[in-house]
């Protein structure tokens, strides 16, 4: 027996003047899951949530919680709270009063507010704090603050819009453990607006990565790294060496080091992209290899180094994963093979992507060999998120 979802989208458009924001999308949330919409800037996915929260009417389609249609009703009376990427926190008040404030609209007797707040306050590790005024405390302090009150009220589904970007990165990190663990904590659906795909992949059991307002793909985390749906994912999601082509019969035959083997489901000649992460790259013996390069420069991780290599007949330079650290050094040749590929179609969007990302490259290009683009792969940044930069949200 199927268990119902707790959240249901279904065909929802959003246009605002000559633009479309959503492309009819669908998709359907479980009770008690921390679900994330990835994307870059201008995806959509911010209105996506806003249309869940009542902040947003869509032109069409249908949003349900527990099977019960929510377009048409006021933002208040929905089963839905939202935590803002400002937190919005009022600043005259203690930590206990601005969780409390909510309740109070709700008509609870004193003793029960009391008790929901000095309950919350425990949860989100704030009992020490909660006579403090929020310009008393870190933001860190003051993100579980806005969280608090946000799961107070009991919402069936608490939506977060880039609760992290406002947090350094070292703050950042520990928050998106702390985050996972109040969502089984408190026992309420999560879902999280991001930008980041590293605080996706972290966070959620489950991730739809939106672009230009369409689905591209909805999966486990594992799933979109391993099995991308599309070139655009593929680039998402982690960092990739993207080699672009036509299917063949056993692979995708790159242009200037010819095929690279791959099962696929591909009609031969179509446009396709073979997908290798770096961890997929295995270096060999220069002297006995089919396909060769050349040390640009390595990068020590901590526990791995990304190696950034010239190969012969590649435009963009590839990333390897060693563990440790790389003993190779800059200008020393090397051979190169292929372990786990994955293929994906390439359409027009894709394309348009490509020539973007090399335009800026080009336009930015100086003597050292590319190292900036490969440190750029390093840190996750694509080519197709950074050709995405400068949309508007």
């Amino acid at each position: 027996m199927t268990t119902a979802p707790l959240l249901r989208v279904d065909g929802v458009r959003a246009v605002y003047g000559d633009t479309v924001a959503l492309h009819d999308v669908s998709l359907d949330i479980g009770d008690n899951e921390f679900f994330a919409l990835l994307g870059p800037s201008g995806c959509g996915k911010t209105t996506l949530l806003r249309s869940i929260a009542g902040f947003e009417t869509p032109e069409s389609g249908r949003i349900e919680v527990d099977g019960r249609d929510l377009l048409g009703m006021p933002a208040h009376k929905r089963p839905v709270n939202m935590m803002f990427q400002s937190y919005a926190l009022f600043p005259h008040m203690s930590v206990e009063k601005n969780i409390a404030y909510g309740l109070e609209s709700e008509g609870l007797g004193r003793a029960e507010i009391a008790r929901r707040v000095a309950e919350v306050v425990e949860v989100v590790g704030l009992g020490h704090l909660a006579k403090r005024r929020p310009s008393q405390l870190s933001g860190g302090q003051r993100q579980r603050v806005a969280l608090a009150r946000a799961i107070v009220k009991r919402p069936r589904l608490l939506l977060l819009d880039e609760p992290l970007s406002a947090l350094d990165r070292q703050v950042r990190a520990s928050m998106q453990l702390e985050l996972k663990r109040l969502q089984h904590e408190v026992g309420l659906t999560f879902v999280v607006v991001t930008h980041d795909q590293e605080e996706a992949m972290s966070m959620a059991d489950r991730i739809a990565v939106l672009r230009d307002g369409r689905l591209e793909q909805l999966a486990t985390p594992q799933e979109l790294y391993a099995n991308p749906a599309s070139r655009f994912v593929a680039s998402f999601i982690g960092s990739a060496n993207l080699l672009d082509g036509v299917a063949a019969t056993t692979g995708v035959e790159v242009p200037g080091i010819g095929l690279v083997p791959a099962p696929h489901g591909l009609v031969a000649g179509a446009p396709a992209t073979a997908v290798v992460r770096p961890e997929d790259v295995e270096l060999t013996d220069a002297a006995t290899s089919a396909l060769r390069g050349t040390v640009i420069d390595t990068y020590f991780l901590g526990g791995a180094s990304t190696i950034s290599i010239e190969v012969d007949g590649l435009h963009a330079p590839l990333l390897a994963t060693v563990h440790g650290a790389s003993r190779l050094a800059r200008g020393e040749a090397v051979g190169v093979r292929f372990g786990r590929t994955s293929v994906v179609a390439r359409d027009a969007a894709d394309d348009a992507d490509v020539e973007a990302a090399d335009a800026d490259a080009d336009h930015e290009a100086t003597p050292a060999d590319g190292r900036a683009a490969a440190a750029a792969s390093v840190t996750g940044t694509s080519a197709a998120s950074s050709a995405q930069e400068g949309v508007s949200a």
